[in-house]
């Protein structure tokens, strides 16, 4: 695979992770991760709604006037929805059951519409399909994670799996006791939180060791954690780089 393809996956999945790193599309990932199933179908949903309307938009991306370009992909887009419900309700009653009003809501997540106006709009087709699809796995690694450990340490479970014996009360049997606000709305943010701290604090540990530190969306070098106030800082080649600027030696 050409390496700039690898890198649209890589990309997607952990340099601009939408979840844990740009922080995207919040809404789904903080409603409907109640579960592992819920958290990877909504995942899988908005990835084949990404993968197709990457692709159509950049086929179209020569005819579609500026004018009227992002209510031309609104119109892709919520088409591109419409059939995911559609055989979402068909096939897997069940989760559609579960996503609910958030399915339709697919049509204004902004990782969607995102990609469309700064990547499929302005790029081939083959690297915006490979653009989708790292962006698209990435989100539903993402709320996938969210799900599991919600679903864990709020019914001792794992996609429907009783993984931890629960205690019992009446006959006196030892066990694990759920912690039932990982399933109700405060666990989604705790839950959030406490994952994107443990990546930070790997970013952090790596950082100090001397080892590469991927750059996110909008840092202009690796080190995104010496990033203050539109400054990046570059220990190891004693550089300071200002947002908006040319790179300049310290």
């Amino acid at each position: 695979m050409s390496n700039k393809y690898f890198e649209r996956l890589h990309n997607g999945i952990l340099k601009e992770n939408p979840t844990f790193v740009l922080l995207l599309g919040m809404c789904p990932t903080l409603a409907v991760t109640t579960s592992a199933f819920n958290g990877l179908g909504m995942g899988l949903s908005t990835t084949l709604v990404l993968v197709f309307s990457n692709l159509i938009i950049s086929l179209l991306r020569k005819i579609i006037p500026d004018k009227v370009r992002v209510p031309a992909f609104i119109v892709v887009v919520a088409s591109l929805v419409t059939i995911v419900q559609f055989l979402l309700q068909g096939f897997v009653p069940s989760l559609y059951d579960s996503l609910g009003i958030y399915i339709p809501l697919i049509v204004v997540n902004c990782i969607i519409l995102g990609r469309a106006e700064s990547y499929a709009s302005k790029n081939g087709l083959v690297l915006s399909i490979f653009d989708g699809i790292g962006m698209g796995i990435g989100f539903t690694f993402g709320l996938t994670c969210i799900g599991i450990v919600r679903e864990v340490l709020g019914s001792g479970q794992i996609f429907g799996y009783q993984l931890l014996p629960l205690a019992d009360s009446a006959t006196g049997t030892a066990g694990f006791t759920p912690v039932t606000i990982f399933v109700l709305a405060p666990g989604a943010f705790f839950v959030l939180a406490l994952l994107i701290a443990i990546q930070n604090a790997f970013k952090e540990w790596r950082r100090k060791r001397g080892l590469h530190v991927k750059a996110a969306a909008g840092c202009l070098v690796g080190d995104c954690a010496s990033c203050q106030e539109g400054v990046c800082v570059a220990p190891e080649k004693k550089q300071v780089i200002t947002a908006g600027e040319d790179d300049k030696e310290a």
